[in-house]
């Protein structure tokens, strides 16, 4: 009889031995392709903000060949100046 329940009390422990691992192996699995997918969106918004650098770029260099791209500044300037008059102080 005291074979029988010292069988049945390793068996019990391999088990949950399995139980444990398994479970190990799941948790795992979901980290794992929680970081893939987070490495992913990190290589997207690099790529993005690449493409956006090169978009302002370029943006830049057709309004410098505007013709009067010049006469623009000045008037951006005046600009702020009156709108700077139009905000109230607190």
């Amino acid at each position: 009889m005291n074979e029988l329940a010292a069988n049945s009390g390793s068996l019990v422990s391999y088990g949950l031995l399995v139980i444990m691992v398994i479970v190990a192996f799941i948790a795992w699995f979901f980290v794992n392709r929680a970081s893939v997918r987070a490495g992913e969106q990190i290589r997207l918004l690099e790529s993005l903000l690449e493409e956006q650098k090169k978009q302002n770029q370029l943006l830049r260099r057709l309004v410098e060949m505007q013709p009067g791209a010049g006469m623009h500044k000045t008037d951006d300037k005046q600009d702020k100046r009156d709108f700077i008059r139009l905000i109230p102080e607190r």
